[in-house]
């Protein structure tokens, strides 16, 4: 059913290039949608996409003008690539039951954008002889068109049996990212590694900016903006070597005071106990680097220990 994908057909124009498919996108959710339109840019014809809510459907009718709006068995009917871009707890079942239920194809690419997953999850629609990809976009989305042009700086992990590999390599690449590839045994601590900077930033920088709000900053980002994001190019830079403040100098008596002071009642509750385990690790990150010693290591642990 499939004609083979050149790897390097992305150096091309849409024009020149063979192994054009037609793409079922299943759903217009904000991964989805911009991923299916990555595609078509790609020059492969999107025929059609899943779209159950009003804000899923306005999204393929902004995203992917002209694309028929079809149910699932459809789309897996009609398309030689399917894109399945639905929430992991969704993944399993969905695959299953359309495998159960027929709807796979010899042949088939089935490709799916969950970070938690390999092709493992796949292995119903790989039974029935389609070809299992695996290829997450490390990246936040808007589902807006300005999602495109932030792919070009984003990394694709990829996963795939070794003899289609270069087809999953060769799609994130039409797609304007590039491609990493991480074994299936490995794709857990991936997803774990990706979501604890990105959600966990997120959290940092929203307590750190309530904590401001509070006491009058009128525009907390105006302040954290430049600190955190030369903090962010420090610390990819050179790892946690760039480890500075109070805990990276053995400073107790600082440390005490911010617990104490995070300790108001007027301040967020969360904030406390996010910054009493950010600067645990923080202790055992200096102390394995030397920059700390024992004994100092030892105080400030059993400082943040306490309760307060």
């Amino acid at each position: 059913m499939n004609r083979p994908i050149d790897p390097y057909a992305a150096e091309l124009p849409p024009t020149a290039r063979d192994g054009r498919l037609g793409v079922g996108v299943i759903s217009a959710g904000k991964v989805g949608a911009v991923l299916g339109a990555a595609l078509r840019g790609a020059g492969h014809q999107v025929v059609g996409v899943h779209a159950v809510s009003a804000e899923s459907q306005d999204r393929a009718e902004h995203l992917l003008p002209g694309v028929p709006v079809l149910e699932i068995p459809e789309i897996l009917r009609r398309a030689e690539l399917v894109l399945l871009a639905v929430p992991d707890d969704a993944l399993a079942e969905l695959v299953a039951g359309a495998a159960e239920a027929g709807h796979f194809q010899p042949g088939q690419l089935v490709m799916h954008t969950s970070g938690r997953y390999g092709t493992s999850v796949l292995a119903p629609a790989e039974q029935v002889g389609a070809i299992g990809l695996a290829v997450h976009p490390a990246m936040t989305f808007t589902g807006m068109s300005l999602d495109l042009q932030r792919l070009g700086a984003c990394a694709f992990a990829v996963t795939a049996e070794h003899e289609v590999l270069p087809v999953a390599q060769a799609l994130a690449v039409e797609m304007g990212g590039e491609p990493v590839v991480v074994a299936e045994e490995h794709r857990g601590a991936y997803h774990a590694a990706l979501s604890h900077a990105a959600n966990h930033l997120n959290i940092l920088a929203a307590q750190s900016a309530e904590v401001l709000e509070q006491l009058g900053v009128a525009d907390p980002a105006r302040v954290l903006g430049p600190l955190m994001q030369a903090s962010l190019d420090n610390a990819l830079a050179s790892g946690v070597g760039a480890l500075t403040g109070p805990v990276a100098r053995g400073d107790a008596g600082t440390v005490s005071k911010h617990l104490q002071t995070l300790a108001d009642p007027d301040l967020p509750a969360d904030v406390r106990a996010a910054y009493s385990a950010m600067a645990q690790s923080a202790v055992q990150r200096a102390l394995s680097l030397g920059v700390l010693s024992e004994v100092k290591a030892a105080e400030l642990l059993d400082l943040l220990s306490e309760e307060h």
